[in-house]
């Protein structure tokens, strides 16, 4: 089977050395090429033209950053695939983009699965991402071999745009919990506890979350740089709103996460991650959520 992988950022570039030895060949491609040398070394095929990586291939593995970047890669591959080969798109596409995708290889008898991850780094470096698939159950059945490569949750929610429709889920739910975490951590040094014992019962106690998880103790050490840049991720809460919207669906908890969110991205954090949703906060109210210098 000859696979190809298009997108080798944090994501994409663990995903592909996870797929090495389940292809026949693995071709990969990406717009900057520091992924390159480790993969090839690792036995990978590295073209700085996606056409060429993708020629012949029968899987294409998509790890893009949005549908745009999927759009715009498929004007120029699709017609190099194998005839009848399956698509992938393992990244965060809004949902109507993806059913137009789905149309559009249709229309050229290609197949197409919505496969979106969730998971940091580290999950999919050790092939523990679960990941949400929509599309024909034939095809995700077939896919599953390799996505159990990539990840340890491999779920079929439905037809297409399913995965999608999923991931979406998730990531709001997740905004919302770092959204919160900024408000009443703030709180919580405003009224006079200690950052770093709040933290300790967040996390063992009822309160904790992911997000508590991940960003309270970065939070605490002042980094904002080890989670996906708001500014990139904003993209969520545009597909959120546009299906509230179309379906008339109330989202006012939803709503009030993404003004803290829109708040810390009009304040200039956008190149931070969802823990700077913090930030606004701790300026507004002249405290910090920070662990006591020297400890």
């Amino acid at each position: 089977m000859k696979l190809c992988v298009i997108g080798l950022g944090t994501m994409g570039a663990p995903i592909a050395r996870n797929l090495i030895d389940a292809a026949d060949q693995l071709s990969v491609s990406a717009s900057r090429s520091e992924a390159f040398a480790e993969l090839e070394t690792a036995g990978a095929k590295a073209c700085a033209d996606p056409t060429e990586a993708a020629a012949g291939s029968e899987i294409l593995f998509l790890c893009l950053p949005d549908g745009k970047a999927v759009q715009q890669t498929l004007d120029t591959v699709e017609t190099a695939l194998a005839p009848g080969a399956l698509v992938v798109d393992l990244g965060t596409t809004a949902h109507d983009e993806t059913m137009a995708i789905a149309a559009r290889l249709a229309a050229r008898g290609l197949r197409f699965v919505d496969a979106p991850i969730s998971g940091m780094k580290k999950r999919a470096e050790d092939a523990t991402l679960t990941v949400m698939c929509g599309g024909a159950a034939a095809d995700v059945e077939g896919l599953r071999p390799y996505l159990e490569r990539i990840g340890e949750t491999i779920l079929h929610m439905g037809p297409t745009g399913s995965g999608q429709l999923t991931k979406l889920v998730n990531q709001l739910l997740f905004d919302i919990n770092a959204a919160a975490l900024g408000e009443i951590l703030t709180l919580a040094v405003k009224v006079g506890l200690d950052p770093e014992q709040v933290e300790r019962v967040i996390n063992t106690g009822t309160g904790r979350s992911y997000a508590s998880e991940f960003f309270a103790p970065r939070i605490l050490d002042g980094n904002f740089g080890d989670g996906y840049p708001m500014g990139a991720a904003y993209k969520d809460l545009i597909s959120a709103a546009r299906l509230s919207a179309d379906r008339a669906l109330p989202v006012p908890v939803l709503a009030a996460a993404t003004a803290v969110y829109q708040k810390a991205l009009i304040e200039g954090h956008a190149d931070k991650d969802k823990g700077a949703m913090i930030l606004p906060y701790e300026a507004a109210l002249g405290v910090r959520f920070r662990r006591a210098k020297g400890s």
